[in-house]
């Protein structure tokens, strides 16, 4: 493996103990772990269905496959498994079925599924539904440390603790009736599963006979306990971690997981790749100093051969409005100066609410921009609302489907109905719409209710036959003019714009399955263009195609595991990065390694900027420069406006840059 280092070789061919590969940012960690399971493959001669990888995005796990095939070339690699956490988990489910009690095809509620149904819950018990994300929250805590409803009762130290609990325990019920899992539950119930039923345990163990883990520092103590019991006494077990990054607390992860490898796998080798192929020698000497200042179990440094680089730029700007206008100066002068394409530049900072005004600037300078983050077409609500009676239409077995749409519009359908249902369709072994029209459920429901459900089943089934018998998309119209949805998102939205605003995303949805009809999809039926417009992974690849071409915008959080050659670091400041809820929650230490997270990003260019004063509250607020700027080595700092100054030159290049960038705007350039 002459590609390999020498540390990054070790972690490859190790294999007699279980291993921590402590990699840090830019060092090749995904390059190990495709190496070593083709090293298993074709080395060790380990069936590839008894290897298993995991790791937290469908990206990486995508990027990871098609490493492993490569370096495979074309030799059967049938079995094996490379997928998210909860991925593995929802096909434990799927072979697991009988002992766990569910019937097939049960379903998956994302996080407004399961905020609506707590909010019928709530709703039920007369209690505020407006609290039902907090609610969310904390049973999604409870569920990532491995808590049922009756830990949580019995741990619940006030009135609200115990409230939650209640509510908990009622939300379980409820999603066994309806056959549905919630997202936590994909590792949750595994873990459960494996606890009480010793057999299937033992069979997973057999079909896992190595395990390998990336992004370990991302685990809470559910994906923990799952690595554990699933690598068994046999601990062929290969985890890949930077506790450096770990930058997640927020959603469960724990980073103590690292030090817990320690303790629970005595024979732990760990590996630590320190190599950076990525930066440059200044922006790793700034990285280093500053996480130094977190206390670490395990130590390490990263060190480059790619030179010292130019010094990180750190720029003192007057308001928000000045740190833009920098900002997007910099990126034109570099662009006509240069010659830098806009995707070698990104613009990272702590929170959402900071990508507003740099949007607007970069569309005031014709600056093409990708806004990661931003919220998806298939993720709006209006259009979650049509897919789902799409769903429906398609799949009358599609029971999140039904759930979603069943009382939008509202149809007066109550959840103590649905919960009726859910448990005669559990029950009979059949769909939530099949079990509306069956002369059994009338001995579960009461007459009105009874009556609501049939009307509603008969609907659905009556566009299901036009849909079949008729033009596709003329069936869609009709069936949204019969809804008469258009004016329920007028008596939903608080103002008549947003309403507007949702009726052209359902219209363009729309308008996008007419032209499926009239080109790729030329008479295929209605479920074909359902399942073309579910097929996620394939927008998500259209999405990183598009993005080719321009400036990123990003929040750090959202910037691990990438790249580029420019970095601007934005709003270096107290109370914005740290944050002021983690100052407040003497949580610095995480704050400190999304910075790291940061500047670890760049390449070849750092430029940090902070101002002077901010916009806060609907008031200008003066701002504190970040105490993170001060755990910077000062000689490696070039300080605009301290210690060095732009030169005469200099300034009439970059007013050269604006003057290009208003002629190719006047079409003159």
């Amino acid at each position: 493996m002459p590609d390999l280092n020498s540390r990054q070789q070790e972690a490859v061919h190790h294999i007699d103990t279980p291993l921590l590969v402590l990699a840090g940012a830019g060092s090749g960690k995904t390059r190990v772990i495709t190496r070593k399971i083709a090293y298993l493959v074709e080395t060790i001669g380990l069936d590839p269905r008894h290897i298993t990888a995991v790791t937290f995005t469908n990206k990486a796990a995508r990027e990871m496959k098609a490493r492993v095939d490569s370096l495979l070339k074309g030799k059967d690699a049938k079995g094996l498994s490379i997928s998210t956490f909860h991925t593995l988990g929802l096909n434990i489910l799927r072979r697991e079925l009988k002992l766990l009690g569910f019937k097939p095809g049960f379903s998956i509620f994302d996080a407004q599924d399961s905020e609506g149904l707590l909010k019928e819950l709530l709703r039920k018990g007369k209690g505020d539904d407006d609290a039902a994300s907090n609610y969310q929250w904390r049973i999604s805590k409870w569920k990532n440390d491995m808590l049922t409803p009756e830990q949580a009762v019995a741990q619940a130290e006030d009135d609200l603790d115990i409230r939650t609990a209640q509510l908990y325990a009622n939300y379980q019920r409820a999603l066994r009736a309806y056959n549905a899992v919630d997202f936590d539950d994909l590792i949750l119930l595994p873990v459960q599963l494996f606890q009480q039923q010793p057999e299937a345990l033992d069979r997973w163990q057999n079909k896992v006979r190595h395990l390998l883990v990336d992004e370990y520092q991302d685990t809470n103590l559910t994906q923990y306990e799952l690595v554990k019991q699933l690598v068994g006494v046999r601990q062929a077990l290969t985890v890949v971690g930077d506790d450096d990054q770990s930058v997640y607390a927020w959603r469960g992860a724990r980073p103590e997981n690292l030090i817990r490898l320690k303790e629970d796998f005595r024979r732990l080798k760990v590996v630590k790749l320190e190599q950076n192929y990525r930066s440059s020698g200044r922006i790793l000497k700034a990285a280093n100093s500053l996480i130094a200042n977190n206390p670490h179990i395990f130590e390490k440094r990263l060190w480059s051969k790619l030179g010292p680089g130019e010094p990180l730029r750190i720029m003192t700007c007057k308001t928000e409005a000045h740190e833009v206008e920098r900002v997007v100066s910099e990126i034109i002068h570099n662009k006509f100066t240069k010659s830098t394409s806009y995707r070698d530049f990104a613009i990272l900072y702590r929170g959402n609410h900071q990508a507003r005004i740099f949007e607007t600037a970069l569309r005031q300078n014709n600056i093409p921009y990708f806004l990661s983050g931003g919220t998806s077409f298939f993720s709006r609500t209006e259009i979650k609302d049509i897919m789902s009676y799409l769903r429906l239409l398609a799949n009358p077995d599609d029971d999140a489907a039904f759930l979603r749409i069943v009382n939008t519009p509202r149809r007066e359908i109550g959840s103590s109905t649905l919960e009726k249902l859910g448990l005669y369709a559990t029950e009979r072994k059949i769909g939530l719409l099949a079990a509306c029209e069956e002369l059994g459920f009338e001995q579960k429901a009461s007459k009105r209710p009874l009556e609501r459900t049939r009307v509603f089943a008969h609907w659905i089934r009556q566009f299901q036959r036009r849909a079949e018998a008729d033009h596709p998309v003329q069936t869609v119209r009709s069936m949204l003019h019969e809804l008469d949805y258009e004016n329920w998102l007028y008596e939903k939205h608080t103002s008549d714009k947003a309403a507007e605003r949702s009726w052209e995303n359902v219209l363009e949805l729309v308008e996008w399955l007419d032209r499926l009809h009239k080109s790729d999809l030329v008479g295929e039926s209605l479920a074909e263009m359902v399942i073309h417009l579910t097929l996620r992974d394939v927008l998500e690849r259209q999405d990183e195609k598009e993005s080719q071409e321009q400036v990123t915008l990003m929040t750090l959080h959202a910037s691990k595991g990438l790249e580029f050659p420019h970095v601007f670091l934005v709003g270096m400041e107290e109370d914005l990065l740290p944050h002021r809820t983690s100052i407040e929650e003497d949580n610095i230490e995480e704050e400190r390694r999304l910075a790291y997270v940061g500047i670890t990003r760049a390449q070849r260019t750092l430029t940090i900027s902070y101002v002077a004063k901010r916009k806060k509250y609907g008031e200008i607020m003066l701002c504190e420069p970040s105490r993170f700027l001060q755990e910077l080595p000062e000689e490696d700092l070039n300080w605009e406006g301290k210690n060095s100054k732009l030169t005469k030159e200099e300034k009439q290049q970059r007013g050269n840059s604006h003057l290009a960038n208003m002629k190719a705007l006047l079409g003159n350039g």
